[in-house]
C-alpha cells in the first residue's frame, strides 16, 4: 500500500567516510583513451615529417639561383653543354667564324666531320672545295693528298660509284655523319685537339643496290690551329665504336631511305 504525504518517513544518515562510493563509469573511460592515442600518433606524424624535411633547399631559393646562374661547361666536360649557339657564318657551306674558345674548337671540330663525312667528299672537285675550307692553309696540301686516296678509286668503286663519284642511275648515294658529342683532350690559345664520337649513314639507297645504306659508328680525333680569325683542320684520324646495341627496328625500305636523304636537311653544331 503507498504511503500518503501525511505518513511520517523514516531516513538513514550514514557517516561520510561509509557512504558508498560511485562506481566508475568504463565507457567514459575509453574515449578518454582514444582521444589521448590519437593526439599521440598526430605529434608522431608531425616530428615525422619535420625531421624528413629538415635540411632540404628551399625551392624558392633554388628557382632563384638557377634563373640568376651562368651555364658554364667545365674543360674536357662530357655531356654538358655550354648553352652557345651556332655559329651564324658560312664559307662554301660549312660553318665558319668559331670562337676562340675551347667551346669553339668543339663546336669546329663537330663541323668538321660532318664536312669530312659527307657526299661531296667522294667527288673530286667538291673534296677540293671542303679541305681548302676546313683545313690549315700549311696542311691543306697533305690532307688533299690523303684524302684524295681515301675517297677516290678503290673507295668510291666499292660504293658502286663512278670515278666522278656519282650513283648509278635510279640509285641514291647516301654518306651522312651525325656527331654525338665532343670531348676536348687538349686546348691552347694556339691548338686543340677534340674527338668527336659519331655515328653515320653510308651505301647506296635504291631497289638494285647492292650496297645498302647501313649505319656505323666511330669517333674523329680532330687537332686543330688557330689561324687568328677561325679554328682550322691540321690533322685527323678515325677508330671504330663506341657502338651501342642495336634496337630492335624494321629496317626502313629503300625508297624510305632515299626519300629521307633527300628530304632531310643537316645541322650546324655547337657545344
Amino acid at each position: 500500500m503507498p504511503l500518503s504525504d501525511d505518513q511520517p518517513h523514516t531516513r538513514t544518515r550514514l557517516p561520510v567516510g561509509e557512504q558508498p562510493s560511485p562506481q566508475p563509469n568504463g565507457r567514459q573511460a575509453r574515449p578518454l583513451r582514444t582521444l589521448l592515442t590519437v593526439l599521440v600518433v598526430v605529434t608522431l606524424l608531425v616530428v615525422a615529417i619535420s625531421i624528413a624535411n629538415h635540411g632540404k633547399p628551399d625551392p624558392g631559393n633554388t628557382a632563384r639561383s638557377s634563373d640568376n646562374a651562368t651555364p658554364t661547361a667545365p674543360s674536357g666536360a662530357g655531356p654538358a653543354l655550354s648553352g652557345d649557339q651556332p655559329v651564324g657564318t658560312t664559307t662554301n657551306g660549312i660553318a665558319s667564324g668559331f670562337p676562340h674558345t675551347d667551346q669553339g674548337a668543339q663546336s669546329a671540330a663537330a663541323n668538321y666531320a660532318v664536312a669530312i663525312g659527307s657526299a661531296d667528299m667522294f667527288r673530286t672537285d667538291t673534296r677540293h672545295t671542303i679541305v681548302a675550307t676546313i683545313a690549315d692553309p700549311t696542311a691543306v696540301a697533305i690532307l688533299q693528298s690523303r684524302l684524295d686516296q681515301g675517297f677516290g678509286g678503290d673507295t668510291a668503286a666499292r660504293y658502286g660509284l663512278d670515278a666522278q663519284g656519282r650513283a648509278p642511275k635510279g640509285l641514291t648515294f647516301v654518306s651522312r655523319t651525325v656527331p654525338v658529342g665532343t670531348k676536348q683532350v687538349g686546348y691552347s690559345d694556339a691548338d686543340a685537339k677534340v674527338e668527336v664520337w659519331c655515328t653515320g649513314l653510308t651505301g647506296l639507297a635504291g631497289e638494285r643496290s647492292v650496297q645498302p645504306v647501313t649505319t656505323n659508328w666511330f669517333t674523329l680525333a680532330l687537332s686543330l690551329r688557330w689561324t687568328g680569325s677561325d679554328w682550322k683542320l691540321t690533322e685527323f684520324t678515325r677508330k671504330a665504336g663506341p657502338a651501342p646495341m642495336p634496337g630492335d627496328q624494321q629496317a626502313a625500305t629503300a625508297e624510305e631511305i632515299a626519300g629521307a636523304a633527300e628530304q632531310f636537311g643537316g645541322f650546324r653544331y655547337a657545344r
